[in-house]
């Protein structure tokens, strides 16, 4: 490695360096050996083959000193050729022991990024809604990202950075030594001109690559905000576009200016650095040259010694920043661990059970529920806040008790933030009750696997959420192995066959970021296709019809009613007139049940359904 590239790296890694001062964690390093348990035959041939390289980049300019000495004394050309012969040789091998090393370097590097991806995404997977519905996604993927990177990082570089300069230093400084302790010694005053600035210069430019990251980071926020459909639409109707374009103007000029700041220290830096090593090689020539001339120092001792001293400052220069590297190593994993340590509220029991085949009644006995804490479902880190909120664990349903027989359609009404929907969340477990139970053909929902909840269970929300997709991708989401009849079968009773057969890819045709390529009917209608394929056999609806205009909401009421048919159903609305078939009724305030009946008896009853009713309905 020349002085130049050492130069950057040196700087690039104090730089790129961590303020965290905490200790070796043996417990984190415990746990990274169990991550690198399954590549420990690999780490053992790189770490074995990164000592051979160090070994060899020594022995080379020890050769060329006595190719340099036996060309002076004139001896025998076959020495000349036998010594350059085996300097090619070395050099052969060290480029093919550096392929292997990259390559198992590469194959240890991706192993563990695998590992750790999965581990995490796996883990994540297990998280309730509320933790979703607190973490910022950009902080989330960023852990599955950056930090996983920067942990393999210790495995495929730190590491065997770590052990090969120290090889490297050690055997340079014998040799050196042993060559000439003078100058050597005058060598290593040196050093200080040349790591010092590194530290000083380095902390500076970090300050400035971190300003440039918080402006990048708020125009990358603005940008994502705006670009998506509704912020478009929010910026169309309410913006500012001569604002917004100055406020993103600013920072940009700002990332401008840093950038240039940043271009010309760091070029001062790696110039005064190079110059540095230009002064030290001319040191050893110099003095090597006086010694040379009387006689106390051979010339090849002379070439070694120039040669070697590049092999000297390197490893010291990278040693020097390696425990910012271990310790920003160390960090990654933390933040990796940091997610894999937050245990999921909502598990599946052990020896969990299946929901017995047939019709399925829906029950809930004695609900009580309090929304968690975030500290019990969320970190700071990954809401993006320096403290958590502490709020939470104040009741919202009281003493819920009601029971829908199989095929009965019971509908939830009342107030905004009444409890309806925290209600129905409980049913499919995106939440557990804190006490009371919720049962499916009398059993607990919490004694239910996963997947016999998923096979029993399906709900379409107000939102009608769709991936950026393509709709046979969509509807395939909740039964993989469908057939394209029964694709086909869906979307008719749906009602949106005549409009998918109209797109221009049909079924592979694209539905935009979160389906707003389609109308909000459409949409909704796209999601009860979804449901109808999945075939549950209880069906949960959270305000399916809220924001549709009349006739998207006649077409999907018409869906609705297929995906209802012989089907335990559980509806919320807030429009009174969709329940009004309904078999059970019930007023939700407060988080309590403070009516129950049809629709007939509640209005013969004049109480709060009363209310509502007329409230709607007045003047029609």
């Amino acid at each position: 490695m020349d002085m130049e590239t050492t130069a950057w790296m040196s700087l690039y890694n104090t730089m790129n360096r961590t303020d965290d001062r905490r200790p070796f964690s043996m417990a984190t390093l415990r746990r990274i050996g169990r991550f690198a348990q399954p590549h420990r035959r690999l780490l053992t041939w790189f770490l074995l083959l990164s000592v051979v390289t160090a070994v060899l980049a020594v022995a080379t300019p020890v050769l060329a000193g006595w190719v340099v000495d036996a060309i002076v004394a004139r001896s025998s050309l076959r020495v000349v050729v036998v010594l350059a012969v085996l300097i090619a040789v070395i050099a052969v091998v060290e480029a093919a022991l550096g392929l292997v090393a990259r390559w198992l370097s590469a194959r240890i590097g991706e192993g563990l990024i695998l590992d750790l991806r999965t581990a995490v995404f796996d883990h994540v997977q297990r998280m309730p809604v509320a933790f979703f519905m607190r973490t910022r996604t950009g902080a989330l993927v960023s852990r599955l990202n950056n930090d996983v990177i920067s942990a393999q990082n210790a495995f495929s570089n730190t590491l065997s950075g770590v052990l090969s300069n120290v090889v490297m230093l050690a055997l340079t400084l014998a040799v050196m030594l042993g060559v000439s302790w003078q100058i050597t010694l005058l060598a290593l005053v040196l050093l200080p001109v040349f790591v010092v600035p590194a530290r000083r210069m380095g902390a500076r430019l970090a300050r400035l690559e971190r300003e440039a990251a918080n402006h990048n980071s708020m125009m990358s926020t603005q940008m994502t905000e705006r670009f998506s459909a509704p912020g478009a639409t929010l910026v169309k109707l309410f913006g500012r576009p001569l604002d917004e374009s100055r406020e993103f103007g600013q920072r940009a000029a700002r990332v401008r200016d840093i950038g240039v700041r940043t271009a010309m220290v760091q070029t001062v830096f790696v110039t005064a650095l190079t110059l540095s090593s230009a002064l030290a090689l001319a040191l050893v020539y110099g003095l090597g040259g006086w010694y040379a001339f009387a006689g106390s120092l051979e010339p090849g001792a002379v070439v070694s010694l120039a040669f070697l001293l590049t092999r000297l400052y390197a490893p010291l220069t990278s040693l020097a920043s390696a425990r910012v590297e271990v310790m920003s190593a160390l960090v990654a994993f933390e933040r990796v661990f940091e997610v894999l340590d937050l245990k999921p509220l909502i598990d599946e029991k052990p020896g969990a059970v299946t929901l017995p085949p047939g019709p399925v009644s829906v029950e809930f006995d004695h609900v009580s529920f309090a929304y968690p804490a975030a500290s019990a479902v969320s970190l700071a880190s990954l809401e993006e806040v320096a403290k958590l909120d502490t709020r939470g664990g104040v009741e919202v349903l009281h003493d819920v008790s009601f029971r829908a027989a199989p095929g009965q359609l019971v509908a939830l009404v009342g107030s905004s933030g009444a409890g309806k929907s925290t209600i129905a969340s409980l049913v499919p477990r995106l939440y557990d009750v804190d006490a009371g139970a919720v049962r499916l053909s009398g059993v607990d929902v919490r004694d239910l696997s996963f997947g016999s909840l998923r096979d029993s269970l399906g709900m379409v929300t107000q939102d009608g959420h769709l991936f950026h997709e393509s709709v046979r991708s969509n509807l395939l989401f909740v039964a993989p192995e469908s057939s394209e009849a029964d694709l086909w079968e869906v979307l008719s009773r749906a009602r949106l066959a005549d409009l998918v057969r109209s797109l221009p890819d049909g079924l592979d045709t694209i539905v935009g970021e979160r389906g707003y390529r389609l109308s909000g009917g459409e949409r909704q209608r796209l999601t009860i296709a979804r449901l109808l394929l999945a075939r549950p056999r209880v069906v949960i609806l959270d305000e399916a019809t809220a924001h549709l205009d009349s006739t998207s909401e006649l077409a999907v009421q018409e869906a609705l009613a297929e995906a209802l048919s012989g089907r335990t159903a559980l509806v919320i609305a807030h429009r009174l007139s969709t329940v009004r078939a309904a078999d059970l009724i019930l007023v939700v305030e407060g988080g309590r049940v403070v009516e129950r009946g049809t629709h007939e008896s509640l209005l013969a009853a004049e109480g709060r359904y009363e209310e509502l009713y007329r409230t709607q309905f007045a003047g029609v």
